[in-house]
């Protein structure tokens, strides 16, 4: 299954969020064709979840998508920035999505830490 660019992906995430009434922003474009995806989720009560890629082994979902773990949860915002910085330095091209979730999801499809290796 051929996977989508980073930039379409990022639309069509931004685009299901606005359309579930969320809100969501893109305040860092990386590379277009392949960049990793990082996801901000703001709680609404002060605390920031951080969502990555998930490791190779899990990179495609059975159905294509792209899968993330939770790299941060229920943080400081500053935390969570100082994580991605340290993140952009070794890899300039990520791209960074926030959103809004009060419920903590951002509809994404998240590998569970007990799932055995592919």
């Amino acid at each position: 299954m051929m996977r989508v660019t980073t930039d379409f992906f990022v639309s069509a995430l931004v685009r299901r969020v606005f359309s579930k009434g969320g809100f969501a922003a893109v305040p860092r474009k990386g590379a277009a064709e392949a960049g990793a995806v990082f996801v901000v989720v703001d709680r609404l009560n002060g605390t920031y979840d951080l969502y990555g890629p998930a490791p190779q082994a899990f990179f495609d979902g059975p159905s294509g998508d792209r899968l993330f773990e939770i790299l941060m949860e229920t943080q400081e915002r500053s935390d969570v920035f100082g994580r991605l910085e340290r993140e952009q330095r070794m890899d300039p091209d990520l791209w960074i999505v926030e959103i809004e979730a009060a419920s903590g999801d951002a509809g994404l499809s998240v590998i569970s830490p007990d799932t055995p290796d592919a």
